[in-house]
Order: C-alpha cells, then structure tokens, then sequence
C-alpha cells in the first residue's frame, strides 16, 4: 500500500478503517481533496468523491454490508463469471469474499504509478471456493485515485494451477446519476449486444445514443475503448476508458423489478445506471503460469 508521488504532501493519504461488521476498509484521498472508499467485502469500490465532496457512485440505502451478501451498488466485482452457471453463484464469488491487502505487490510500471494515490489488494481461493470452482489463481487489484480525481482498477489474475481454466469478468459500476430519463450513452452505437431480456438473443444497436424508458439489461459487444455516460440535468459526463475488457454491461432494473429486489429501493432506479467494463461473450484462458491484465478507469468531466 503506498502513498505515490505524494509522500510529502499530508493531504494525500491511505486510511485503513473498519465498517459497523468489523470489515476493514480502506480510504485514499488526494491532495485536491478527492477521495475513494474500498471494502475488503469483495474488493469493492464503495465511494468515489469529487474534491468538493460530490458522491459518483450509488449504493443502495438497502444495501446489505455484511458476507455472504454481496453489497448492493459501488463496483462490484464478478468473478470467475458474469451471470448463473453451474455450482457459481450469479457473477461469481469475489465480490462475496474477504479479500486481503497486499503488501508485497509485483511492480507494476512507473506510469501506472506516478502522482497516484493507491492500495492493493489479493484474493485467492479458499478451500470451498476450489469445491465449487477447482482452480487455483490469485486475484491482484490495484484500486488508484489520480492527480486529477479519476478512479481506475487494474486486475491482474494468474493461473497457479497445472491446468488451463477460463473464466468471464465484469466492473459492475453503478454510477449516481439525476434522473434515468435524463441520461444518454454514446460509444455503443452499431454494436451487436445479447439482450438478456430475450434469452441472450443477438441484436444491433440502432440508435446514434443509447436513452432508457423500461427495464434494460443487455452485453454490447466489442466495443471500442471509451465510452460515456451524459447526465444532461446534473451538466456532467462520465467518461469510462477501459483495457482488455471489450465488452460492455447495461443495466437498470426499472420499476417492477426493483420492487422484487430486497436489497433496493422501490424507486431507487432512477438514480443508478451500471455500464460495465467486461470480457464475456468470449470467456479468457489462462494456461498454468499464464496472467491476464484488465483496466478500468473513470473520469468525470464538467460542461457548462
């Protein structure tokens, strides 16, 4: 856990705390003020504040912060798969685990590094999470804040095992937003996506922006690597760019289904949009020693 390019500048700092559960968390915050939140429960992103203290991400004010939940909002990690399969529980067990902070990283590159403010963090499988998944691989992730208040999260899975496995991953980034009805995403125009509302049926994207008027939970796929999310009434963009990961989620419940759901607010749905980074439609394969790399990084961008 380090404290990059700021070690003499006391506004830049790593905070380990514990949660009302006794979960240790840990906070990063830059010399501008701008902060994130990461709970060892899943290695999951919790808060990502602006340098005036404005909340980024939603979490829902049912949301349970206590394993075997996985918590509702933030970034969730789903590993080693995105949606129902097998023995797995849905997108996998990570984001249900205690994870660990690593003190003894791999070097990463300088650039991934410099003026950033960050910790890492380790999972491997335990003993029941081999009954149900037999493979064995360590999960390294490195959730940094930048200069200028970006959020990113670089993966780093290696296959410790003698034997090939693959798996399917997803950021599943419940972004705060003003209204659903307010918002629009563009870089998705033209992609085929799996629209998890039809039996995973392949469609085309036909419109120049994506805008939400019911239910939506769909894979678009092979996209490029920078996409952004217009919220029109609170004049703000986020703009997601993202390595090794090409495909993304769209997800908002709507009315009916956020009804069913015990851990979300019956009208909650309208301030949260999840767009994930994600590598689904093709599932990577890592050969014994072999190690894959994903980025995630999210910015915001004022307009006037």
């Amino acid at each position: 856990m380090k404290d990059s390019g700021a070690a003499s500048d006391q506004r830049a700092a790593v905070e380990v705390t514990k949660d009302r559960n006794g979960i240790e968390q840990v906070v990063l915050r830059n010399p501008r003020g701008a902060s994130a939140k990461i709970s060892l429960h899943g290695g999951q992103a919790l808060s990502w504040r602006t340098e005036r203290g404005e909340e980024l991400l939603f979490t829902s004010t049912k949301a349970i912060f206590k394993p075997p939940h996985a918590v509702r909002g933030g970034i969730p990690i789903c590993f080693p798969q995105f949606g129902n399969r097998g023995l797995l529980e849905q997108h996998g067990f990570a984001r249900n685990r205690i994870w660990v902070i690593d003190d003894n990283p791999p070097p990463l590159k300088p650039s991934d590094s410099h003026g950033k403010v960050y910790v890492d963090l380790l999972l491997k499988p335990s003993e029941e999470d081999l009954k149900i998944w037999p493979h064995s691989f360590e999960f390294r992730l490195r959730v940094s804040l930048t200069a200028d208040g970006n959020l990113a999260l670089l993966s780093r899975i290696r296959n410790i095992n003698c034997k090939p496995f693959s798996f399917s991953i997803a950021y599943h980034t419940y972004f705060a937003i003003s209204d659903i009805s307010e918002v629009r995403i563009e870089g998705l125009e033209t992609l085929d996506y799996l629209d998890n509302l039809c039996q995973r049926e392949r469609f085309t994207e036909q419109g120049d922006a994506l805008t939400f008027e019911s239910e939506i939970d769909r894979v678009y796929l092979s996209s490029s690597d920078k996409i952004a999310i217009f919220d029109h009434e609170r004049k703000r963009t986020f703009v997601i760019h993202k390595e090794g990961l090409p495909d993304v989620v769209v997800w908002n419940p709507w009315e009916r289904k956020s009804k069913s759901m015990a851990d979300f607010g019956d009208e909650e749905y309208k301030h949260m949009l999840c767009v994930d980074g994600a590598a689904i439609e093709k599932p990577i394969t890592l050969k014994p020693g072999e190690e894959w790399t994903g980025r995630l990084e999210l910015s915001l961008v004022h307009s006037s």
